[in-house]
């Protein structure tokens, strides 16, 4: 080899290195999730600089009332729900803008315990607390729902990467489903129709919520 000819080839390796260095990507990163969703696992793969695949898995539970007409349910929010991720880095950084898939099995378990001295309002039909006796019902949405978000997932190293995502998911309407009494009219035919329609007033109430907001912080560590 000519001496020119090897001299321009270590040049050329000792300008490629810090490149290569700086073009070296944590393959594979798992941690942990947190927000909206709930809390759980998160594993991702970056297979280029440009693309991303992340999976997660969230759960979490929370109590808050709900009003329907004159009555106070106490709805107890059970979040369940396991989600794939497609990440695309327009930038080649920790810039995202993420489409994925879940399995959505969140749902709001509700129940009414009435005053026994209170006259209730069963689908706009007046009844005593003694008649009606315990209300549960549950308040479910579509099981398979897309989600868009945009967030930062950090950079191309290895090492700790914390993550941000904002977006929604599309969920559908809410449906309540096996609205039921415990007390004696609880299988009353005419009690029956008042319960079908306390149901669609519940729904009329919780239509509204067909996309549920995300905000998910991550903390993961790329090896």
């Amino acid at each position: 080899m000519k001496p020119i000819h090897a001299a321009a080839t270590v040049l050329a390796v000792i300008t490629a290195t810090p490149a290569l260095a700086q073009e070296q990507t944590s393959v594979v990163s798992a941690g942990v999730t947190g927000g909206t969703l709930g809390i759980g696992p998160e594993v991702a793969v970056r297979v280029s600089p440009l693309l991303a695949l992340r999976a997660n898995a969230t759960f979490f539970g929370i109590s808050h009332s709900v009003d329907s007409d004159d009555i106070t349910y106490n709805g107890d929010l059970k979040l369940s729900s396991i989600g794939a991720m497609v990440d695309l880095h327009p930038f080649k950084n920790g810039f995202r803008l993420s489409g994925g898939l879940r399995v959505n099995d969140n749902k709001v378990e509700l129940t009414a315990t009435p005053d026994p001295a209170e006259v209730l309002r069963v689908g706009g039909t007046p009844y005593t607390a003694a008649d009606v006796g315990l209300l549960t019902g549950t308040v479910n949405v579509d099981e398979f729902v897309p989600t868009l978000t945009v967030g930062y997932g950090g950079g191309l190293t290895k090492g700790l990467k914390f993550g941000i995502d904002a977006g929604v998911l599309f969920q559908g309407s809410p449906r309540i489903r096996n609205l039921a009494a415990s007390g004696p009219l609880a299988s009353n035919p005419v009690f029956q129709d008042a319960l079908a329609r306390e149901e669609q007033s519940i729904e009329d109430d919780v239509k509204k919520y067909d996309t549920f907001p995300i905000l998910q912080f991550s903390l993961r560590y790329g090896f």
